[in-house]
């Protein structure tokens, strides 16, 4: 019976954010736009010489590809280890693989991730211990690895608040710049 729940709660979820994709990116601007906009990332002791080079992150299509790699149960149950492990695996199904890190280390900003001030859909929502994918921000839903197995929840909720402030992460597809720290400090 329970199975059947997930199953239904999945399907549900999925319909639903393909109804409200759209709308959640008309309200933030462009989504080929924001995601492929060339970002001010500088070079570690870069004399200021050269003008960056842009960086690429997931377009509507990867971050479809992203949601729909999370959603699907054969993927959730070959690398639910723990959360962090869950999501370098989700990434990778989707084509988008990275060094595996801990999502302690993904708070603190890795490569191959930029960090942003508003998440879209398929980008990281990291704590210090935790990691998740986002699957709808304008309804703050993420999905990730919970007690009960891997779940979705609201990412403003009360337990997820306690564990201080949530960062948000962004894929870089193509990084211009191996070896560069793609983390600002939004604080």
């Amino acid at each position: 019976m329970m199975r059947i729940e997930v199953k239904a709660t999945i399907a549900i979820l999925f319909c639903g954010l393909a109804l409200s994709l759209p709308k959640t990116w008309a309200e933030s601007g462009s989504a080929v736009a924001s995601s492929t906009a060339p970002s001010n990332t500088v070079r570690p002791g870069s004399t200021g010489n050269h003008a960056p080079k842009p960086v690429r992150t997931l377009s509507e299509d990867d971050r479809l590809s992203v949601i729909a790699a999370a959603l699907d149960p054969k993927v959730r149950q070959h690398s639910a280890r723990d959360c962090s492990h869950l999501v370098h695996g989700i990434y990778e199904r989707a084509g988008f693989g990275y060094s595996y890190a801990s999502s302690s280390d993904l708070y603190k900003g890795v490569e191959g991730f930029q960090r942003v001030p508003r998440p879209q859909p398929g980008d990281l929502v990291v704590w210090r211990g935790h990691v998740g994918i986002v699957i709808r921000p304008s309804r703050h839903v993420f999905f990730s690895l919970m007690t009960s197995g891997p779940s979705i929840d609201d990412y403003q909720a009360p337990y997820w608040a306690s564990r201080g402030q949530a960062r948000f992460f962004r894929y870089v597809k193509n990084d211009p710049c191996p070896g560069c720290v793609r983390s600002q400090r939004l604080d």
